[in-house]
């Protein structure tokens, strides 16, 4: 009974890292922080997306640049992921979207799937194969950002593409005052 229960504690330890590395990924690309984004592969991964096919050093260096100059922010969310492990090596679809705004305020959005094939080397889980289906895209109307006209609404920092963003700050502090906009509302 017991030895069942240890495959299994190990099995959801290997799937948290698992899904540890894949949001490393898109922080790292959201952030464009390079160290981040490298740390979810392995140094001879092989990554397919768009048009790019390569390692995953040199696809930095193709979409980054791309983003900077197209982009003032992107978002890569994650959503559910099949995990389907094997030894040292897993099997991992994960669905995404995709959400870029661009220089011109438009966004584009897209969607799929990664195709990711993970293997564990020296007791670590990275990809070692991505390969990334889109399956859909589209762009939306422009609306405006809500609250940006609130006037402390950035006190507690601004999304930045580098480590000056507030998701970096250490410890995590509130810097706006206290104020529920429904007590201002009933009155």
């Amino acid at each position: 009974m017991a030895s069942e229960r240890d495959a299994r504690l190990d099995a959801l330890l290997d799937k948290q890292d698992i899904s540890e590395c894949l949001a490393r990924f898109s922080r790292g690309m959201d952030r464009f922080d390079r160290a981040i984004y490298l740390s979810a592969f392995h140094d001879d991964a092989e990554v397919a997306a768009g048009p790019f096919v390569g390692t995953a050093a040199d696809c930095w260096d193709w979409a980054v640049p791309m983003h900077r100059s197209g982009q003032i922010l992107t978002h890569h969310a994650l959503l559910q992921s099949t995990i389907d492990l094997g030894g040292d090596t897993a099997h991992v679809e994960t669905y995404y979207q995709f959400v870029g705004r661009n220089l011109d305020e438009s966004l584009w959005i897209a969607g799929g799937r990664y195709l990711d094939r993970f293997e564990r080397r020296a007791e670590e889980w990275r990809i070692a194969l991505r390969t990334n289906l889109i399956e859909w895209a589209h762009t939306p109307q422009r609306m405006p950002v809500p609250f940006e006209d609130i006037p402390d609404v950035a006190l507690n920092g601004v999304s930045s593409r580098d480590p000056a963003d507030p998701s970096y700050r250490r410890p995590l502090i509130n810097r706006r005052l206290s104020n529920n906009p429904v007590n201002s509302i009933e009155q």
